[in-house]
């Protein structure tokens, strides 16, 4: 039996139809079927070809039929329902994959009667430099989305929150109630205490655990960045903004948890923004005026005084308050001796794996470091540790490995400090004393500085600013 073909398409009586008649009848010419539905998806016309493949030896016999009856794999229905062509595509077949094209039919007025699909030929092989080139890129993209979501998965778990004293416990049980709600939380203590390491042990203990922990350090970020760090930004934003716009740390965080370090060093004008998204869930990027909506659990941790920084006007109390909501306060390592073995042993271990050796310290060691008030809290310890151990040949560390690391030549023993301060101002003595030594072994280098006392470059720099000291010290 012969084609049947459409009246609609063989009616022409100007160029535009003669012009549309000559491309329907080369498509079908150089394909291997064409199929032509009405907008119930019944099969209006199907060409012998095409219905020979699917065991209709006459195409008549198809007529009527909805497409699926007879193309089992077919997408016209899709086609149909969104209005879209699709261009390419693979379509499944019992003896073999087509390649096909899609297109949506509509009338003068605009209104979609229809849908026709070509397939255009049955060689794949014609198609497999480009077959091969999109499967490689799939597999590239595929990668580089699980590196990223291992990169935005939690590090720790509360096991590695070293400690068995009953402040440590007390912190420990807190944080697991804490995980399970979805309040902000607000981790307060000296640098150093863990309060990175708290954080993911949160998130992995979490509901969100599934999905993405994303950090920032405030005082690691220049100022006139950090808004597009958090937020976004659009296009030309600003100077040098990326050309594609800035995904920020918000939307990253989309679903899970944002850890924001360093919250008192937040700019005020960034706290009304961050305030908005605690109370509304929405934000606007940088250069934009689409509002955002986003689900996010955040965690703030701050080593400064909030307290005071209101009391001086440079934190918002509305933004305290808010983030207030569940609060722990982690001990500073001199308040937690008992843990200081443990925490040392870890550390060793940690050192070893990394290519250091087996070392362990002897007991002269470990009341040398008993002995030391630990401004630097557990940061500090790490950092004397390895420094240890790259300067000692000895598998057992002895007090005078120790010492000179503890107390540089510049001041080889404890600086006495007044009995009439209080305990923030003797500290704050102390830490004062700590930073002009590690300046003058280093020459006053900052990034050598902020290296040795493991703080950022940043917060050197305010620490320096605040003593009203200089490099040169």
């Amino acid at each position: 039996m012969s084609d049947i073909y459409p009246n609609q398409l063989t009616d022409g009586h100007n160029e535009r139809q003669l012009a549309l008649q000559s491309l329907f009848r080369t498509l079908e010419d150089h394909s291997e079927g064409t199929v032509i539905v009405d907008e119930q998806c019944k099969i209006v016309w199907i060409n012998a070809r095409y219905a020979d493949r699917f065991g209709f030896k006459d195409p008549a016999n198809a007529i009527g039929k909805a497409v699926e009856e007879v193309i089992p794999n077919s997408q016209l229905r899709e086609v149909l329902r969104t209005g879209q062509p699709i261009l390419l595509d693979l379509m499944e077949t019992a003896e073999r994959t087509l390649v096909v094209t899609r297109l949506p039919l509509k009338d003068q007025q605009g209104q979609l009667i229809g849908a026709i699909g070509f397939a255009l030929f049955d060689e794949i092989q014609s198609l497999a430099p480009l077959v091969a080139k999109f499967s490689s890129l799939q597999k590239e993209l595929a990668v580089a989305h699980e590196s990223l979501a291992q990169a935005r998965r939690a590090k720790y778990s509360f096991a590695h929150f070293i400690g068995e004293c009953d402040s440590v416990r007390e912190l420990k049980r807190q944080a697991s109630r804490a995980a399970q709600r979805d309040a902000p939380i607000l981790l307060l203590g000296e640098t150093g205490t863990g309060k990175e390491v708290l954080a993911h042990a949160i998130h992995a203990a979490s509901p969100r655990a599934h999905k993405p922990l994303v950090t920032l350090n405030m005082a690691a970020i220049p100022e006139t960045l950090l808004e597009a760090e958090l937020f976004g930004a659009t296009a030309g934003a600003y100077t040098g903004a990326d050309k594609k716009g800035r995904i920020g740390k918000f939307q990253l965080a989309h679903g899970g948890t944002l850890f924001l370090d360093e919250i008192g060093d937040m700019p005020p004008a960034l706290q009304v923004k961050l305030l908005r998204v605690l109370q509304d869930k929405e934000f606007e990027a940088l250069g934009s005026n689409q509002v955002q909506r986003v689900d996010v659990r955040i965690i703030a941790a701050t080593s400064a005084p909030l307290t005071r920084l209101i009391q001086e006007g440079q934190f918002r109390a509305d933004l305290f308050y808010r983030l207030n909501v569940l609060t722990i306060e982690l001990p500073p390592l001199r308040a937690r001796q008992s843990d200081l073995g443990l925490l040392a042993d870890a550390i060793l271990k940690k050192l070893a794996a990394s290519g250091l050796g087996q070392h362990r310290l002897a007991p002269s060691a470990i009341a040398l470091l008993s002995q030391y008030p630990w401004p630097g809290n557990v940061r500090e310890l790490h950092n004397i540790l390895e420094r240890s151990l790259m300067l000692s040949d000895r598998a057992v560390l002895q007090a005078e490995d120790l010492r000179p690391l503890l107390y540089p030549a510049a001041s080889p023993s404890p600086n006495p400090v007044p009995l009439n301060l209080n305990h923030n101002d003797a500290m704050l003595a102390f830490e004062q004393q700590l930073i002009s030594d590690a300046l003058k072994s280093c020459a006053g280098h900052i990034p050598s500085t902020a290296a040795k006392l493991g703080i950022a470059r940043a917060t050197l720099y305010k620490k320096i600013a605040s003593f009203k000291m200089s490099p040169a010290n």
